[in-house]
Parts: C-alpha cells; structure tokens; sequence
C-alpha cells in the first residue's frame, strides 16, 4: 500500500474536515484540564479551630480563650488542633475567676478537639475536608485524596494506548469520556472518604485516558503540518481553557457536591460528538479494515468539496512485514552512554513534574484571593505553551529547557526573600516560576523523543512519563508541607528545578539532526558541547517532526 499520508493528500492540509477535527478533538480536552485540577477546590482546607459546644457552661470570656495562640509564620493564631480543657475552664467560669489575670493561660492543660471543628466560611462553604473532618490528626488523607487520582492517571497511562490499539482510537475515546464523566457524578453521592478517593482514582484513569486517546486520534487523522500545531498548541491551550475555567465554576458554586455537579455536565455535551468524530482511518488500515477507511477518507473529500481518485489504497503491494527486533527495558541502559541519558531523563520528568503540580496545587496557599489565583495559573499556561512552541522551532533543546527550568526554578527560590508586606512581588514570582515550568514541561516529550533510537523510542518515553506521574503523585505533600512552613515547599521545588535546569546542560543537543535509528546513532553525553555521534547521520538543518503534550 502507498504511504498513507500520500494516498491522502489530496484532501489538503486545512480544509473544512480537518478543521472540524482540529476544533472537536481539542475542545473535547476541556473537561480534563479542570477535572485535573479539581482536587484544588475539592478538597480545599479553610481556617479551622476546636469546636466548643453549647452546654460547656463557659462565660463569654473564657469561651473566647478557651483556644489556645500559637505560632505560625511569625504570628500568634488560634490554635488548629487544641483546645483547653473544657472541664477546668468550667469550673474557673464557675467561680468568676477571669482568664489572664486570674489564671494564667499557659499553665492549663489541652486537649484536643473531642467536639469537632468550627470551619470558616469566607473561602469554601464546603469542601470533602469539612464534609468527613479532614485535618488534624486525620490531615494526611487531603493531599492522599489527590495522591491517589494521579496514581489513576499513571494506571491510564498504562492502560489507554493498549486499549485503543486493539479496541480502536474512537470507541476507548468515547468510552473514557463516560468513564470520567460518570464516575465524578458517582462521587457527588460519596457516603465517606473512603468511597471519594476511590471514585477519585477511577477519575483520574479517565481523564488521562481521554486526553492520550485524543491525541492519538487527531495526531492520526490530521496532516504534518497540522498535526505539529494541534499536538504542540491545539490540545495544549484548550487543556489550559478548561483549567480556567475550573476557578469560575468554584466561585459561583462553593459546595464541593455542586460543584462536581457542575464539572461533570459539559461531559454530556461531548455525545453528539460520537456522530462527527470519524475513527482513525490510520488504525482501521493496520487492521486489515480499508473499506470503512476509504468510507471515512471519501466523506472528508466530500466535506472538503475535493474530487477523491478512484483507487485510494492498493492493497495488492501489501507485503508480509518483516519481524522486527524486540526491545526489553533493559537496553535503556545497555551502555553507560544510554544509562546516563536515561537516569537523567527519568530525573528531569520527575523533578519538572513536581515543580508544575507542586506549584499548580498550591494556589490557595498564595496570598491574596484563591480563586483569582488559580485562574492566573492557568491564564499563564497559554504563553508558556506559545514560547516552548516558538523555541522548538528556531532555538537547541537543551538550552531551551535549562533556561525554562533555572528561570522558574530560580524565581520560586527567591519568594521567601520578598518582604510579608509586598504579597502583589509574591503572586508575581510564583507566576513567572509556573511559567518556567509549564514551558519547561511541554518540549520534554519532543526532547525525549529525539534522543533515543526508533527500537526503544517509545519504550523511553513510557518509561520517563512513568517517572512524571511518580513526580506528580508526591506533589500534594510538597504542598502538605506548606502547614509546618510556609516557604518550604517553594524552597524545596526552586532547589530541585535549579538542579535539573543545571543538569540538563550535560545532555546531547538534538535540534537539527535526524532521529536515531540505532543504537551507534544516538547522540552522545558531553558538557556544553554537541557532542554527536557520526555513524550513519549527517547534520540536518531541518528538525525532525515531533509531537509535543503537557502531561
């Protein structure tokens, strides 16, 4: 058969059919950028402190220091996590003693919060921390919650490209669509925590899997030059639109069931899309399926208002495919040269993944308005998109990514130096990090892809994304250990991006050469230089063609 991308190019690049594709695939993303970030509000924490009941007999003197002051972040505030002990603040109410001069707060005993919590209302009328008392001693399973949906999205990322191949782009595309959207309204009925989280996980399977099958689907039906524009910025943005969208919903809709609700509505509107989204003629051809090919190619002619040649695939030149040489895991680290790229690979995706969702998790942290903020982390993504597409195309990998990655890394190091009265500097900073990062983050699969060889190309890009979903399944306790400091977890993502920014310098150099076909090929490790392994590649001024995500 003729290479498909010639047997179809007389449909044209940017005709009426590729369009609808371009414009449907990338809009049916938006659901996943603010499910992906849900969690934010979800299982947002607000003010809290021991709940003192109504029958502890208490004057209004002792009920108001009935709770301790302790220090945080240079303050004294009201304790989160213990009171004092009710029975004793009795009987001093009893006896008209006055707390402060006639008995000194420090010397009484504590207890800790046997009534409950009372939560501020100002951020989050409710959220699954105040539905199931999340904090204190049971503090740990708010950044679990979110812990856990990643780890459904490293299962989906495991599982999505194995359905689809064998069950086909479209239907594993619509299947995880009701897979995401069904499941999130079951959450709305969650009897515990317990029943959230997993819900939560089952989520975070779809969404992943949703987004990787679309990308797949519109990488498969789009052509060349189209295809590098949706998988850099088509699919991109539109994951950043539903991402700002996510603080708008919250706003209005401050009860977290509600607002699930609400999240999981514009699902339904993806529906009548199973009868305009074709399957991947691509797909049907490598099964063996060339009539319902032609069947899809021939109505893309007719929506493009161009003639279709009377023989579109000429199965009679189909030969038997050669066996081709089967690759282990192993040989990522067949020799020292590979291993190294490997082992650093793995560590800037992980490192670059907890920076991005350590950053994108902690907006109710920032100063200032935690909704605003969440929708300036998003709004900020679009840019970051558009520079990492701009340095694709005319700048070297490696300092592209090192440049992002010391640029953010450096200016979250420098949060805790800017003066508490100056929050506006703060915000700001944090905003130019998640920059860095998010830039950072989206050229990594190209830079990937170029460095290995075609027998173990998507064996290393399985294996670094892996080590990006362990990145993100540790980045709600950076966050968590925002609770004991709060500059800490800045300090500990700008130091590690600083790190791998400063590593990545000791990576080959990809642009402008051809992609690896074996292993003599690949490029070689050196410090600042390129240093290019010659066998069998020339140096080419033409960058290979590459597909580029932001997860």
């Amino acid at each position: 058969m003729r290479d498909y991308d010639a047997a179809t190019a007389f449909l044209g690049e940017w005709g009426r059919f590729q369009r609808l594709i371009f414009f449907l695939l990338s809009a049916s993303i938006i659901p996943n950028g603010f499910n992906g970030m849900s969690a934010v509000f979800l299982a947002g924490t607000p003010e809290h402190r021991c709940a003192v009941p109504r029958g502890a007999n208490l004057s209004g003197e002792w009920l108001n220091a009935s709770i301790p002051l302790e220090l945080r972040d240079g303050q004294e505030v009201p304790s989160r996590c213990r009171r004092y002990r009710l029975s004793a603040l009795a009987n001093f109410s009893a006896l008209g003693l006055r707390p402060g001069s006639d008995v000194k707060l420090e010397s009484l005993e504590q207890e800790p919060c046997l009534d409950g919590w009372e939560y501020s209302r100002d951020v989050y009328h409710s959220t699954i921390v105040t539905e199931w008392n999340l904090v204190c001693e049971n503090d740990w399973k708010a950044p679990l919650t979110t812990s856990l949906f990643y780890v459904g999205v490293l299962i989906g990322s495991f599982i999505s490209g194995q359905l689809s191949d064998r069950f086909g782009r479209k239907s594993i595309l619509f299947l995880t669509m009701a897979v995401q959207t069904g499941f999130s309204f079951l959450q709305i009925f969650s009897i515990n925590w317990e029943m959230f989280t997993v819900l939560f996980l089952i989520v975070g399977m779809g969404q992943i899997s949703n987004y990787v099958v679309a990308f797949i689907l519109g990488t498969e039906i789009l052509g060349k030059s189209v295809r590098i524009i949706f998988s850099t910025l088509g699919v991109c943005i539109f994951f950043a639109i539903g991402y700002m969208l996510l603080p708008l919903f919250a706003y209005f809709i401050r009860d977290w069931r509600m607002l699930l609700l609400a999240l999981t509505v514009p699902g339904l509107f993806c529906v009548p899309l199973w009868w305009i989204i074709p399957e991947s003629p691509r797909w049907l051809i490598s099964q063996g399926r060339y009539k319902e090919a032609e069947v899809i190619i021939l109505k893309a002619a007719k929506i493009n208002g161009v003639p279709a040649p009377d023989v579109l695939f000429d199965t009679t030149e189909d030969s038997k495919p050669q066996q081709q040489q089967k690759a282990i895991l192993l040989d990522l680290f067949r020799t020292r040269n590979i291993a190294t790229i490997t082992i650093m690979s793995l560590l800037l995706w992980f490192f670059t993944s907890v920076g991005y969702f350590g950053l994108s998790l902690s907006t109710p942290n920032w100063h200032g308005d935690a909704y605003i903020n969440c929708f300036l982390s998003a709004v900020i993504e679009v840019p970051a998109y558009v520079i990492a597409w701009l340095f694709l195309r005319f700048f070297p990998r490696r300092y592209s990514l090192s440049g992002t990655l010391l640029l953010g890394g450096s200016v979250v190091l420098f949060i805790q130096l800017v003066p508490a009265d100056l929050n506006i500097l703060s915000i700001c900073l944090v905003m130019l990090g998640k920059f860095g990062i998010t830039a950072a983050f989206s050229m990594l699969y190209v830079y990937n892809v170029e460095l290995y060889p075609t027998l173990v190309r998507n064996m290393a890009v399985g294996a670094t994304s892996t080590a990006s979903r362990l990145g993100s399944i540790i980045s709600p306790y950076f966050v968590y250990l925002g609770a004991y400091d709060r500059f800490l977890p800045y300090i500990l993502m700008g130091s590690l991006t600083v790190v791998i920014g400063i590593l990545t310098l000791f990576l080959p150099e990809s642009y402008g050469t051809p992609l690896p076909e074996k292993f003599d090929q690949m490029l070689k490790v050196k410090c600042f230089r390129n240093g290019q392994q010659t066998t069998g590649i020339r140096n080419s001024k033409e960058s290979p063609t590459v597909l580029m995500t932001p997860l």
